[in-house]
């Protein structure tokens, strides 16, 4: 049944923008802002599941990208837009007309009336092809482009210019073909890459084999990353000093490894180290597949790093990362070997030393797990949301939550545990969807059950000083806003406030 979603107490939200919002400049198969046109926005009475195109694909608005900019222009030349825009990638949606997926990048314009509220920014790249799915986004202040992300086999990074239209660039010719989800930058202009790539089923441990990496671009100018660079995969060392590895076509062994157990054992610190796959001064710019290139150079794959976050108040010296695991109640790796997620912390002595330590920050479990999106909310406080997936949710009968992970805490004693300060519920459009998806051999293309994404704290400043990091939130002060989006369903996205502003 449809839920309504549920925020701590002194908190509320409001609507900016719902999947039934049209675009100000649509096109014939881009219309609004959650759903595109190449069905009913829901099944008609009539539609035989499995002959009928029953339901509109829907585009899945994800990660979040605050910025207060001015003189920023749309499709209305008349029409003054405002200072605050939210920008977003859509993680899918319909098919090109070669066939290919055709994605978007919208800017949710804060300020602005109804008629100009979500602007279409790009639809395709600039080699002419359809716009990628996206997943996660952010902005670099020193190249001035919004940094895209796309996971899948196709996935990799894009580049996107602020102005309308939006000029948008594929950089996968030097950062490579990955899975990646999290992008952020640091101070030396270093771009942060997170990926997300799944990997092998194994029958006997239910769980998923280790397969995605942490890496950094090194580039040749910070302020064009067309012009090349570095790319570096993190690689952590046991407690005997191995590294840890992919096994190819060794499942149980990587699934249940000494290293796996290391990584989500409390108190434990493992060495890290930096270890150079691709220089387009060397190796040129074609595209390469970086999931390959890192284990070939013996990268530690982690079990699917979604995201990942610097420390505010740290000088970027400390990077957290969200792993979402296994998705799965009865995947046999449990809570000993991630197989519900993590949080573990990055530390090294400045953001571009080749050398660290990791640490484990929280283990997941059946009630608090499958991490993805985080944001810091203070200094020491991070807001981490789940992606549990229809089975989690059957499996455990419970929805997405978003968690408060205090980096200070300690959660090897049992008694403390995670604050929730938001119950993900389930919109009358997902309700309609997870019964359809539930339905066999109905060939129905969206997904079911709602997903918490692109929580986002920011204070929207877009220069270097404004990198996510740089400093410490104040939530609802000096200009620091708070969203997220409800994904799947109705394809909402809200800002939370403070209910102290109420009268």
């Amino acid at each position: 049944m449809a839920m309504p979603n549920s925020l701590s107490p002194e908190l509320f939200q409001i609507v900016v923008a719902q999947g039934f919002t049209p675009l100000e400049n649509p096109t014939a198969l881009l219309t609004t802002y959650g759903y595109a046109a190449d069905g009913p926005m829901v099944p008609p009475a009539n539609a035989i599941p499995g002959l009928d195109n029953g339901e509109a694909s829907k585009t899945e608005p994800d990660k979040n990208t605050y910025l207060v900019l001015a003189n920023q222009r749309g499709p209305d030349p008349a029409y003054d837009y405002g200072t605050h825009f939210l920008f977003q990638g859509h993680e899918s949606g319909p098919r090109a007309t070669d066939g290919s997926p055709q994605g978007y990048l919208t800017r949710i314009n804060l300020d602005a009336d109804a008629a100009h509220r979500i602007t279409l920014m790009a639809d395709e790249v600039s080699d002419g092809r359809p716009f990628p799915f996206i997943d996660g986004s952010t902005f670099d202040p020193f190249a001035d482009r919004l940094l895209l992300t796309g996971e899948g086999r196709g996935g990799g990074l894009w580049q996107a210019t602020l102005d309308f239209p939006s000029v948008v660039d594929n950089l996968t010719g030097i950062v490579g073909i990955g899975s990646y989800e999290g992008v952020q930058v640091d101070p030396d202009g270093t771009v942060w890459l997170v990926e997300d790539a799944g990997g092998a089923y194994d029958q006997t441990t239910r769980g998923l084999q280790p397969n995605s990496f942490v890496y950094r671009l090194t580039p040749k100018d910070k302020t064009d990353l067309t012009r090349g660079g570095k790319l570096e995969v993190l690689q952590v060392l046991d407690t005997r000093g191995r590294p840890i590895t992919f096994q190819d076509g060794f499942l149980i062994a990587d699934i249940l490894s000494r290293g796996m157990k290391e990584l989500h054992t409390y108190g434990l610190k493992l060495k890290t180290r930096w270890v150079l796959i691709h220089d387009t001064d060397k190796d040129g710019m074609a595209p390469f597949d970086a999931n390959a290139a890192a284990k070939a150079a013996g990268g530690t794959p982690l079990k699917r790093p979604e995201n990942g976050v610097f420390r505010p108040g740290s000088g970027f010296t400390e990077f957290i990362i969200a792993s979402t695991g296994d998705n799965n109640a009865k995947t046999g790796a449990g809570s000993r070997y991630g197989g519900f997620g993590a949080i573990h912390k990055l530390t090294q002595a400045t953001p571009s030393a080749s050398e660290g330590e990791i640490m484990l920050v929280y283990r997941g479990d059946t009630e608090h797990g499958a991490f993805d999106n985080l944001s810091f909310w203070s200094a020491d406080e991070v807001l981490v949301v789940e992606d549990r997936g229809e089975k989690l949710h059957e499996q455990a009968n419970a929805l997405d939550s978003g968690w408060v992970i205090d980096l200070n805490a300690d959660y090897a004693n049992p008694d403390t545990r995670p604050v929730r300060f938001l119950a993900g519920g389930r919109d009358t459009a997902a309700t309609i969807d997870a019964g359809l998806l539930a339905l066999p051999e109905t060939g129905f293309q969206n997904d079911g059950d709602n997903e918490i994404t692109g929580i986002h704290v920011s204070d929207g400043d877009p220069s270097a000083a404004g990198l996510l990091g740089a400093r410490i939130p104040t939530p609802f002060e000096n200009g620091w806003r708070v969203f997220w989006t409800q994904q799947h369903g109705e394809n909402t996205t809200f800002e939370i406030l403070d209910k102290d502003i109420l009268p």
